[in-house]
């Protein structure tokens, strides 16, 4: 009989590695557990996360949201800058969870990999736990995969999924968008984590990558990494408040591909691109790409990460209350009656 007999580490998996890992990273995740501490059941489940809703809600509703982060990932590894794609991962979940006016309640995450490199993989989980706590949510649970003949060494991926809860009753007692509705934007810390294989393709040399760091100075690097903002505090200061017709959070599609989601098919949300700054980085792109203007539009956020569609006589209350947490809310535009043969959504003389 042959004696050198085969063991799962001979195939390129560590069970001890991957056990290491989860105990290295338990005091992470535990950060996250003071958003809901009293709604988390510890050590009640060894398989599974256990979360009490609790009595609070009359008729509560639990609302989803699941995403990655694109080939955002990707110019993460390359630079070797691991520890805000994590924020990526959360915002890019509760940001759509948000848009349902839900408290986001947990969170969690996959992380698949060739070959756990704890260094790696602790900063990006530690970049999860800090978008959980700015979220408020927990981080609940997740998963970690060995899997060497899906990815080659030092290449791993990250997928996310967030529950929150809303009252059953917000939801049913929406406000129906009309004319006359004001487009209330909160602007974007950058590119957040959309388009990324167009910002690849137009940074694949180190020519244009340089060049971009001496226009906008800053590193270039500082500027495709930068997180992808998490809102849920300007939500969380406006979700009760009067006068709400619809909300979108900017991702994938840009502003014609995610605003139409809440517009009705008679009514045609018109956006004004004189009234925000569109930060450089998108000029810089269309410019060097090149681009056309259209196409930026419909690839990326441009500068606006979240929209509130609100009726005109609430726009001054409810730019208030952005503001008392320290959001720059801004006036972009309006919701007009659609032409004939027009778009769900018009941005200036551009779509």
């Amino acid at each position: 009989m042959n004696e050198d007999r085969l063991t799962y580490r001979d195939a390129g998996v560590d069970v001890e590695l991957g056990e290491d890992f989860v105990q290295a990273i338990g005091h992470i995740v535990k950060s996250t557990h003071v958003n809901q501490s009293n709604r988390i059941l510890e050590g009640a489940a060894d398989f599974a996360g256990l979360f009490r809703l609790g009595g609070e809600y009359e008729d509560p509703v639990l609302v989803s949201g699941a995403d990655g982060v694109g080939t955002k990932l990707l110019l993460a590894q390359e630079f070797g800058r691991h520890d805000s794609i994590g924020v990526d991962l959360v915002a890019m979940c509760v940001n759509d969870v948000l848009t349902m006016g839900a408290e986001p309640l947990f969170f969690l995450d996959y992380i698949a990999t060739g070959k756990i490199d704890q260094r790696v993989l602790k900063a990006a989980v530690s970049g999860i736990a800090r978008g959980c706590r700015e979220a408020g949510c927990a981080l609940l649970g997740g998963e970690t995969a060995e899997m060497p003949d899906m990815y080659e060494p030092g290449v791993y991926d990250l997928a996310g999924f967030a529950v929150g809860v809303v009252e059953r009753k917000y939801l049913d007692n929406r406000t129906p968008v009309k004319t006359g509705d004001a487009i209330l934007a909160l602007p974007s810390s950058g590119i957040h984590s959309n388009g990324y294989s167009l910002v690849r393709k137009i940074f694949e040399s180190k020519e244009t990558r340089d060049m971009a760091t001496q226009k906008l100075g800053v590193p270039i690097e500082d500027v495709l990494l930068e997180p992808t903002r998490i809102y849920a505090k300007g939500v969380y200061a406006v979700r009760r408040e009067e006068g709400i017709s619809g909300i979108a959070h900017i991702t994938g599609g840009g502003i014609p591909g995610n605003v139409s989601r809440v517009i009705p098919d008679e009514l045609q949300a018109k956006f004004f691109p004189e009234k925000w700054m569109t930060p450089q980085i998108f000029s810089f792109m269309q410019e060097f790409g090149p681009v056309e203007r259209a196409e930026m539009y419909r690839t990326f956020n441009m500068g606006l990460g979240f929209v509130f569609l609100v009726r005109s006589k609430r726009v001054e209350s409810l730019i208030g209350c952005l503001k008392n947490v320290g959001e720059h809310a801004m006036v972009v535009g309006e919701i007009a009656d659609k032409p004939k043969g027009g778009h769900s959504v018009a941005i200036g003389r551009v779509l």
